[in-house]
């Protein structure tokens, strides 16, 4: 027992003979934080107590973490840097969100990135947790070269179709973006703009660093928009399922029917609109240059 007190006694003293003061376990926490020299890891690494041990493997474990998140993100800008390297600087990449529900707007998004990032997290939004997606978002917006948003409502969606409506929509934002791209990658949508190629990649939102800039900035946008869509309709939910086809949505639809944002061509609500008037939907077609 007496052995075992007189260890950390003993450290100290070495410390004091050799001309050193033992940095105490918090300050050595603190600056493990800021990613300090290999100069002072090696001298921590030498430190025999146990705190400063286990310091130095959560460090290290960390370290190990952002350097796959790094290799990661590396690949994930493969498409980018394979038209970087033919010359073409900029190269745009563009999404949607709100294909698939029965209320609410399709916002798509186009982004330009720069050939240095630092989003680490990003990708397909789905994948990404609502926390991590907000912080994204403000993230990108920072460091994107530019910006924009299209918003269409449930009345432009009816006209075209969604399918139509997202090619239009992808299209706007791609023509006009405050800095002009050489070459455009969408998620899985053929598009055909005069002057600008575009590469339609399946899973691009998985696969593009630019495309799943996108479809954060796109998923953001619409969820937020979402948001206070329940605030003007509490009794459907919106926040919660986000306009998709929820049992809770289901059956506030029986129950209240259709709001202004509700698709007419969409089942069940076409049905509805079968038996009575809805009323007219919702007219929405914006474009939005955030840088």
């Amino acid at each position: 027992m007496d052995r075992i007190k007189e260890k950390p006694y003993k450290l100290v003293q070495s410390a004091i003979k050799e001309g050193m003061d033992p940095m105490k376990i918090a300050e050595i926490k603190r600056a493990l934080e800021q990613e300090p020299g290999q100069e002072e890891l090696a001298k921590w690494r030498e430190d025999s107590r146990k705190g400063v041990q286990d310091l130095l493997k959560a460090y290290d474990l960390r370290i190990a973490r952002k350097q796959k998140e790094a290799e990661r993100i590396w690949r994930l800008m493969g498409p980018e840097r394979e038209l970087w390297a033919n010359g073409i600087q900029h190269v745009a990449g563009t999404d949607e969100a709100g294909r698939g529900p029965l209320a609410g707007p399709l916002v798509t998004a186009a982004v330009i990135l720069p050939h240095e990032i630092d989003l680490p997290g990003l990708n397909d939004s789905k994948q990404v947790t609502p926390k991590r997606r907000e912080e994204l978002y403000d993230e990108i917006r920072q460091q994107a070269l530019a910006i924009t948003i299209s918003v269409l409502g449930p009345k432009e969606i009816d006209e075209m179709n969604i399918y139509q409506a997202a090619r239009y929509a992808m299209t706007q934002c791609l023509t006009h973006l405050s800095v002009k791209p050489g070459a455009a990658l969408s998620d899985a949508m053929p598009l055909s703009i005069e002057g600008l190629p575009v590469a339609s990649l399946v899973h691009g939102d998985s696969r593009s660093a630019a495309i799943a800039a996108a479809s954060i900035m796109a998923k953001v946008t619409r969820d937020r928009m979402l948001v206070e869509l329940d605030r003007q309709y509490p009794q459907y939910g919106f926040a919660g399922h986000k306009g998709y086809g929820s049992q809770a949505h289901m059956d506030a639809i029986r129950k209240y029917g259709v709001t202004p944002w509700h698709r007419r061509s969409y089942e069940p609500v076409k049905s509805m609109a079968e038996t009575g008037n809805l009323g007219p939907a919702i007219s929405e077609n914006r474009l939005i240059r955030l840088k």
